[in-house]
């Protein structure tokens, strides 16, 4: 029997809750968020936005 891998796609982001920043590449000190849907990734990021959040 043969086995299929589906491939998902992860989006991820560091945060810095003391800085405040957001990056969307690993950054020392910061938090790694991993989502595995895009709906989900997206509505964390519009929160971190409306908490003014920084991004790089």
């Amino acid at each position: 029997m043969e086995k299929t891998t589906v491939s998902e796609n992860l989006w991820r982001v560091w945060v810095d809750t003391r800085r405040r920043i957001v990056s969307f590449h690993e950054e020392e000190g910061c938090q790694l968020l991993e989502f595995r849907s895009r709906e989900m990734f997206l509505s964390c990021v519009d929160q971190y936005t409306c908490k003014q959040y920084r991004y790089q």
